[in-house]
């Protein structure tokens, strides 16, 4: 359909008071159904250590953490000094605007966000996933192992455009028809994607010299600005079909930006993904673990489950997620 379709005029389907957006695809029916794919019982955590990466991107506050005496040598407390979005994270319905109109999802404007007279803390709160909670079906695509394979090379800390075409046909190696059950495809309404593109397993090759370089990089939204990139799935109208089109409850990726950046477009998939059709977009996911244990099952979906947090007026949650196969 194009970029074009995805408008305002069209989005936000749920209701006028709606603040779960495609959540709202994780019905018990499709919880129930999707419990079946726990097959063998393994537990994969998909949450990488709260201090990684050791020095954030896009200008975030590295964790912090340190011990509150309670009574010296006998009970302890922890306090933590933290960026939601500085290690695994959800992007909230707060997070990106649609661009050209300024409004989050349905409706929500930046007067709603920011400290105020018109604040509206309820507005696309992180909260209302937490009481609502993430479980579903989970299908990991592993475009990093397949790229690997086919001798396709690329640094996940540089530019690098995974186009809907290459999705496809790493899905078919895979054994996976990623197209729609509409469409006859194996994608199921409600289904949570993953997408695993290198950049955790990058990241503990490099060393920490190149990691903060990487990550110190400006912020810029050209391509040639010399800004921070990153390797991604590519913005491109095939690329906004598709998502669209499946129903998905949830994306996510192991990369600090999911889609390639920056855009070469006038838009980012953010835009799409969180303000128009309010579907929760996850970044830095840890997919190592799972791509492994997929391989050697020889299935690649499973049972997810991830409790955001519960915070009135958040923006943002860690991942606090699990894959069980």
């Amino acid at each position: 359909m194009g970029s074009n379709f995805y408008q305002v005029s069209n989005a936000w389907v749920w209701g006028e008071e709606d603040y779960l957006g495609r959540i709202n695809l994780l019905t018990p029916a499709r919880v129930t159904s999707a419990s079946k794919e726990i097959q063998s019982g393994n537990i994969v955590p998909l949450n990488l250590p709260l201090d990684v990466p050791s020095v954030p991107a896009f200008d975030r506050e590295p964790f912090e953490h340190s011990i509150k005496v309670l009574i010296p040598g006998r009970a302890y407390d922890d306090r933590y000094n933290l960026n939601t979005q500085s290690g695994t994270q959800w992007d909230g319905y707060r997070h990106i605007a649609h661009q050209p109109t300024e409004t989050f999802y349905n409706g929500t404007k930046a007067k709603d966000i920011e400290a105020g007279p018109e604040q509206d803390r309820n507005k696309c709160s992180i909260h209302h996933w937490a009481e609502h909670g993430i479980a579903g079906r989970g299908i990991l695509i592993d475009y990093w192992g397949y790229a690997k394979e086919k001798g396709i090379i690329y640094d996940p800390y540089e530019h690098y455009e995974i186009t809907f075409a290459e999705l496809q046909a790493c899905g078919i190696a895979q054994g996976i028809d990623i197209r729609p059950a509409a469409q006859g495809g194996d994608i199921q309404i409600g289904d949570i994607l993953f997408i695993r593109s290198g950049f955790v397993e990058t990241y503990y090759q490099k060393p920490e010299d190149y990691r903060r370089e990487k990550a110190l990089r400006p912020v810029h939204l050209g391509i040639d600005a010399g800004g921070i990139q990153w390797a991604g799935i590519k913005q491109e109208e095939a690329m906004l079909d598709w998502l669209h089109d499946c129903y998905f409850a949830a994306v996510a990726g192991d990369s600090p930006s999911f889609e390639a950046w920056p855009s070469k477009e006038k838009y980012m998939l953010h835009e799409y993904i969180l303000a128009l059709w309010g579907m929760p977009l996850g970044e830095m996911f840890d997919l190592e673990k799972l791509a492994k244990t997929c391989q050697e099952k020889g299935r690649w979906t499973f049972f997810v489950t991830s409790a955001p947090n519960n915070c009135v007026g958040g923006v943002a949650s860690h991942g606090n997620a699990l894959a069980i196969l």
